[in-house]
């Protein structure tokens, strides 16, 4: 907090009751504490990793770029970044450096190779950094032959997929391919291996028994068999006369197999490959930079889609991803006709709800009231529960409303704890408010004005050295699993200097709900819209509200507002949902 916080928070004057006097009530009792769609293939024992009952989930690893500004947005997580006001932090890949460049054609193709198995692991693991070893040049391919003979027929011919050597074999070939087709994985395996090892120069070998490995990695959900399916792919892309159509098909395959594993490192060197070997291909560049999206190297991004727009205007797919990223540099008014057209386009990889998202977001802050016409789109298109509702990691069948009373949550006795502490909880916020204990909200959801904010519990983890600071606060919410438990939710201080404005927005998650207790409130100035219903905070009660609906606050007092925000799982949310539930 700034020095100009001391006047704003005047004990004598501001807060009734000294600060650092016990106001606890009978209730208070301490305990002792405890305690990215595309995904890996997650084992029965890691619960927590994966979305079992949720929709419209995108939930992924992702490997935040080394030294990137803690303003970047990124792609996986945007919605999130924007739409609440806490930011999950994202694990670092030690050893690995994007650095905002693009890799050379000789680096990518080093980092192509893997080991061709690993042992299965439970949870997703970094890309291994590339270890560079000697290699000849890549093996030429003719990438234009067929679009060549297809403009010289005037028809559209069918991609080659077999070279001269495998025309020869094609019968067998066909025998393998068809018990792979009949689902007889473990059969069609043998058979591919057995074909692998009578002819090594076979690329319809090599990519029969990787699409057969991935078949099984699939079918046996092993992460140690679909590793093997990426290191096949790859060895297609080596044979000299592997056709061109061969080679996109099984590095276009493992890319995606790469980023279902999380290695998303790989991923980007496979794609680099592919962009180097068939440089008019425009998909292959559009699949390239959200491969750095999903780094979190914007700006590498931001580079391939002004080359894609150079080359073809009206791409849709990079008109949208373009006006993304210039929305998460808040240039606000020049993402929106990106958005816009690219949406219009109705191309391919456009019908996502963040789009609509940011595009209504960015025309709400230029006044621009065509903002719920997108919104309204992106409901009918299934993205949003409703025009009001708009986040989109959800559980269907749970009641929705705005604004909900203590006795419709069926929290009372949390309720009631928080009301009859207050001015403890306060008391406990006032000692460290002028300390280094409350940091900025950092989303860009301000207009204007100062917003801190001191968490003591984020996904259902407690930070204990912020709890040692407020420990009688924090004994309270030990009793209450249903907030200290909520792996969707906060339990955080919020202080609001005069003159803020959030801008509106929503919450990620339809699986919370939000109480905000009053701690120091001005009589006048301080209000908070959810939909179309507008309320004040009091000291000492809580208000309660679904932040999954559209919200704006205004902070027009002479003096500071405080309050205690604990969120807390969606009522009608089963015991087993609460457990197995994905943490935001």
């Amino acid at each position: 907090m700034a020095s100009s916080d001391q006047d704003s928070f005047n004990i004598d004057q501001d807060v009734t009751g000294a600060s650092g006097s016990s106001h606890l009530e009978q209730e208070f009792m301490p305990f002792d504490s405890t305690e990215t769609t595309f995904d890996s293939f997650v084992q029965e024992m890691d619960l927590d990793s994966i979305d079992t009952t949720g929709e419209l989930v995108v939930e992924s690893p992702i490997e935040e770029t080394e030294g990137a500004s803690d303003a970047t947005v990124l792609y996986s997580e945007a919605f999130d970044n924007q739409q609440t006001e806490e930011a999950e932090p994202q694990a670092s890949e030690s050893g690995q450096d994007m650095g905002g460049s693009t890799q050379s054609p000789e680096s990518a193709a080093e980092a192509l190779q893997e080991p061709t198995a690993e042992p299965e692991a439970t949870a997703v693991t970094p890309e291994p950094a590339a270890q560079p070893a000697p290699q000849s040049e890549p093996p030429q391919h003719n990438t234009q032959s067929n679009t060549a003979e297809a403009e010289a027929t005037g028809k559209k011919k069918k991609p080659k997929m077999f070279n001269k050597f495998d025309k020869t074999i094609k019968s067998e070939l066909d025998a393998a391919e068809k018990l792979r087709k009949k689902g007889k994985s473990e059969e069609a395996l043998r058979a591919f291996e057995g074909l692998v090892q009578k002819y090594p120069q076979s690329p319809k070998s090599r990519y029969g028994r990787a699409q057969t490995e991935d078949d099984l990695a699939e079918k046996m959900r092993s992460n140690e068999m679909l590793l093997k399916a990426v290191s096949s792919y790859r060895e297609v892309a080596e044979i000299p006369d592997a056709p061109a159509a061969l080679i996109k098909a099984a590095l276009k395959r493992r890319a995606e197999r790469q980023t279902f594993l999380g290695r998303m490192r790989g991923a980007l060197a496979t794609l680099q490959l592919l962009v180097q070997t068939f440089p008019e291909d425009i998909t292959l560049k559009n699949d390239l930079g959200v491969a750095h999206l999903l780094l979190g190297d914007n700006e590498a991004a931001k580079k391939v889609y002004e080359e894609v727009l150079a080359k073809a205007p009206g791409d849709g797919f990079a008109k949208v991803h373009y006006g993304f990223i210039l929305k998460s540099e808040n240039k606000i008014e020049e993402s929106i006709p990106y958005l816009k057209e690219g949406l219009e386009s109705e191309a391919a990889g456009t019908d996502d709800g963040r789009f609509y998202f940011h595009l209504g977001d960015a025309l709400q802050r230029v006044g621009d009231q065509t903002a719920y016409d997108w919104y309204e789109r992106g409901h009918k298109r299934g993205h949003f529960a409703s025009v009001w509702q708009r986040s989109l990691y959800n559980v269907k069948g749970l009641r929705a409303q705005p604004w909900w009373t203590a006795k419709e949550t069926g929290y009372t006795d949390l309720v009631k704890t928080l009301e009859r502490n207050w001015m403890t909880i306060r008391d406990e916020a006032l000692s460290v408010i002028n300390g280094s204990a409350f940091t900025a909200e950092d989303e860009n959801l301000r207009e204007t004005g100062d917003w801190e904010q001191f968490t003591l519990w984020q996904q259902g983890r407690k930070a204990a050295s912020s709890c040692s600071s407020v420990p009688k606060t924090c004994a309270l919410m030990e009793r209450y699993p249903e907030a200290t438990g909520c792996k969707r939710g906060q339990i955080k201080f919020s202080v609001m200097q005069p003159g803020t404005h959030v801008w509106p927005h929503t919450g990620p998650t339809n699986c919370r709900l939000r109480m905000h207790l009053g701690l120091v409130i001005p009589p006048d100035g301080c209000r908070i819209r959810c939909t179309d219903q507008t309320r004040s905070w009091e000291e000492g009660k809580v208000i309660i509200f679904d932040d999954s609906f559209e919200h704006e606050v205004w902070q027009e007092a002479d003096r500071s507002r405080l309050i205690f925000i604990v969120d807390v799982w969606h009522p009608d949310l089963s015991q087993s949902q609460r457990q197995t539930l994905s943490p935001i």
